[in-house]
């Protein structure tokens, strides 16, 4: 008795001086943003952002509106083109520049060396109208294909044929595939089952079934969201109003999970389908994702774009929110929401105190690191919000570049994850997220108190690994692929 005594009084004695360790343990200073729109010469609208370096210059360029936008260094931006719409960033070509989709347009353009840009011929299209594409090398030849989903005609009834578009090795490209199943919004792809080939997730409206589109051997593409649990809907419906959805390795476990986004309103049958998390829960069970639902994502009807990034460099990724509506039905004040991410699928809001409240209806969402500083910017509601961040977290940014012969010189497609005693950061090259936008191509890495040299281990799109040794931290570095 007097053993079992001790015992508790150990264990009380633990958990108090524990307690008070951790209460003596100053929190890191909450990151705040501030409004950079004015101050760095940007008049940009609220449409979908593409976040890019157009110029090769290392500096992080922006595409809003069918507006291009230089980076001058980070003190700056100035206007240098214009009327393309809204737009998705990839090197089709391999010559070294990215060149940009005009997803409203329906039109290719190519970059002539950072300073123009000409309308480059495609094949004859179905008649179409689309509101998201995405970059990606679908069957593996060195040079990236093109997604673009097809939306509606409300109006009309007419439902748009989504389809892929195929590099002829930077000549042009031709139509490989078509579909006129379903209404989409956002298209964005990841290579979630480490299969060596792309995945398309393709976010439905209407209430119809989000699609996983992925190709076998044969280069055949087929609907696997039900066979994988990623049709993002509840019961009673066959799908949800997704509008936006984004990979992310949200538990830092070294996979790729997915945020979907749902509009939803209050259907007679009940809820609508809400927006979910969807865990990737790895090779065991053959990439099966988990459907978490909304992890501290509260219900708001009008909810539109998502875009995940590491804002406060934690380690582990963040959500950004957009709605459509001001006011959603029954008068309900709608509005975007940053959600910072507290491990292991706890996400609170914290959009007053990152000082990035009361912003308008938005589609716009894309994360990028403007000024070089390690911490990432966002782009959202017609501004550019500057990140303030000062807890003292150490960082770590990768630009890839592909040989141009196995891999495309954007990278799309490449992974890269850093072990740390704790976790797995995972990042991945993407041209395409939410509903027609584009975080930067440089991968950025949040990595906590973690400091010094670390290892990185890629994996490029043709399978080839990649490892790299005590790698400084709080660095930029370009990577190319070797040969």
């Amino acid at each position: 008795m007097n053993t079992l005594k001790n015992v508790l009084v150990f264990a009380l004695l633990f958990l108090l001086i524990v307690g008070k360790s951790r209460a003596q343990t100053p929190k890191p200073p909450p990151t705040t943003f501030r409004d950079g729109t004015a101050e760095m010469g940007l008049a940009i609208s609220a449409d979908a952002a593409c976040c890019v370096d157009i110029d090769n210059d290392g500096w992080t360029d922006l595409i809003v509106g069918g507006v291009v936008w230089r980076n001058n260094q980070g003190k700056g931006f100035t206007k240098i083109a214009e009327g393309f719409g809204s737009v998705v960033a990839a090197d089709f070509d391999n010559d070294g520049f990215v060149d940009i989709f005009s997803c409203s347009q329906m039109k290719l353009y190519h970059n002539n060396g950072g300073k123009s840009f000409t309308e480059v011929p495609l094949p004859k299209l179905p008649p179409t109208v689309s509101r998201g594409a995405c970059w990606g090398d679908f069957n593996n030849d060195g040079f990236v294909d093109l997604y673009i989903g097809g939306y509606e005609d409300w109006d009309r009834d007419i439902t748009y044929p989504s389809f892929i578009l195929m590099n002829d090795a930077g000549k042009g490209f031709h139509l490989a595939w078509t579909s006129s199943a379903y209404r989409t919004r956002g298209v964005t792809a990841c290579d979630f089952n480490r299969s060596g080939r792309l995945s398309v997730y393709v976010s439905n409206y209407r209430l119809q079934p989000n699609q996983l589109i992925m190709s076998d051997a044969a280069g055949k593409f087929i609907d696997r969201a039900a066979e994988f649990n990623v049709v993002a809907t509840s019961p009673g419906f066959d799908g949800g109003h997704s509008i936006g959805a984004c990979w992310g390795d949200f538990d830092s476990d070294g996979e790729f999970d997915l945020f979907a986004g749902n509009f939803a309103h209050v259907d007679s049958r009940g809820d609508q389908p809400k927006s979910r998390f969807l865990r990737n829960v790895g090779p065991h069970e053959d990439y099966q994702f988990a459907d978490l639902g909304t992890c501290g994502v509260f219900y708001q009807e009008s909810y539109a774009s998502p875009a995940a990034g590491d804002y406060d460099n934690d380690g582990y990724l963040d959500l950004f929110f957009t709605t459509v509506y001001g006011v959603a039905s029954f008068s309900k004040p709608n509005f975007p929401v940053l959600y910072r991410n507290e491990g292991m699928f706890r996400f609170v809001d914290v959009t007053a105190l990152s000082n990035v409240a009361n912003l308008p209806p938005t589609y716009q969402a894309a994360w990028a690191d403007f000024k070089h500083d390690g911490h990432l910017d966002l782009v959202a509601g017609g501004k550019l919000f500057i990140n303030q961040c000062s807890n003292g977290y150490h960082w770590l940014e990768l630009r890839l570049q592909g040989d141009g012969t196995h891999v495309n010189r954007s990278a799309i497609g490449a992974q890269v994850r850093i072990k740390l005693k704790d976790k797995i950061i995972t990042r991945q090259v993407e041209a395409g997220t939410g509903e027609g936008n584009q975080n930067d191509l440089t991968l950025h890495f949040g990595l906590g108190a973690a400091r010094g040299h670390i290892d990185i281990e890629i994996v490029w799109p043709d399978g080839k690994k990649q490892t790299l040794r005590h790698v400084q931290t709080d660095k930029f570095i370009t990577i190319a692929r070797k040969q």
